[in-house]
């Protein structure tokens, strides 16, 4: 029984660095698991788009292509992963049969992305022995909803214990009032805790409109990181909740097939095979 296809849904954007960055991103994957089908698919602006890519795997039934675990591009679980994304599947597996797909989990949170962030600011020249005097900004594209917005905050929480002088997160777009700020005020709000440089680290996957936000209320910062792009950990996270939906899918279907020896029902039934999407 072939592996489920990882299709990779990406936003897109207008921006052509952003899909150049998103294919860098998985030859990046590809490398890693080289028997692994790895598809792109995007919502907007790019080819091709999500409905086409499983229009396509669906034509190759006759190859033994049944399964697709899609996984979204995407660092928290808000808007894109909750509604736009869940609709464009149920309706392709309602018009594709032949087609079981499982959406797998956000990247969001996870030590890798941490680790991510880390490779970046090492890259741009941010030593270990310099944290104790840098403040870092945490910056992110943002959002208004509260889970997204509690991840940004804890992600910011858990870097303040691996030695910087102070950890801010901050939003290119999407400010709540009272709540996380843009990227120019966590600057300059670090700099009147008293940190003597400032760092700001891009969360963020490719570059768009948003990075270049972010790149520009950084501008009175000392260190800016690149987008997490095709960093290795990236990859590997990919992978991780590429696995962790198979697995799911794996185990689902042997409870299929056990209910239907005995003639008792599955919980979920056949529906939740076909198209799953988290909680």
């Amino acid at each position: 029984m072939r592996p489920p296809v990882l299709l990779v849904v990406a936003h897109g954007s207008r921006d052509p660095r952003h899909a150049a960055t998103v294919h860098a991103l998985l030859r990046r994957v590809r490398s890693l698991r080289p028997g692994l089908r790895v598809e792109t698919g995007f919502l907007d602006f790019n080819a091709p788009s999500v409905t086409r890519v499983l229009e396509r795997l669906a034509a190759e039934a006759a190859d033994g292509i049944t399964d697709v675990v899609a996984l979204p591009l995407l660092l928290t679980r808000a808007f894109h992963a909750k509604s736009d994304i869940p609709a464009v599947l149920a309706d392709a597996s309602a018009r594709l049969p032949g087609l079981r797909i499982r959406q797998a989990e956000v990247l969001g949170p996870d030590p890798l992305l941490l680790a991510a962030v880390d490779r970046r600011l090492r890259e741009a020249g941010v030593r270990e022995a310099d944290k104790r005097s840098t403040g870092l900004v945490l910056a992110s594209a943002g959002s208004t909803d509260p889970e997204a917005i509690a991840v940004i905050a804890d992600m910011a929480r858990e870097l303040r214990h691996t030695g910087w002088c102070s950890v801010r997160p901050a939003f290119a777009s999407a400010i709540v009032p009272g709540g996380i700020p843009r990227t120019g005020d966590a600057v300059r709000l670090l700099r009147a805790e008293g940190c003597a440089r400032v760092a700001v680290a891009p969360f963020v996957i490719a570059p768009g409109r948003l990075p270049d936000r972010i790149a520009e209320g950084a501008r009175d910062a000392d260190v800016l990181a690149d987008v997490l792009g095709p960093a290795p950990e990236l990859a590997r996270l990919l992978l991780d909740r590429y696995d962790e939906a198979a697995l799911r899918t794996s185990a689902e279907a042997v409870r299929l097939r056990f209910a239907g020896a005995t003639g008792v029902p599955a919980a979920g039934g056949v529906t939740g095979l076909r198209i799953g999407v988290p909680a």
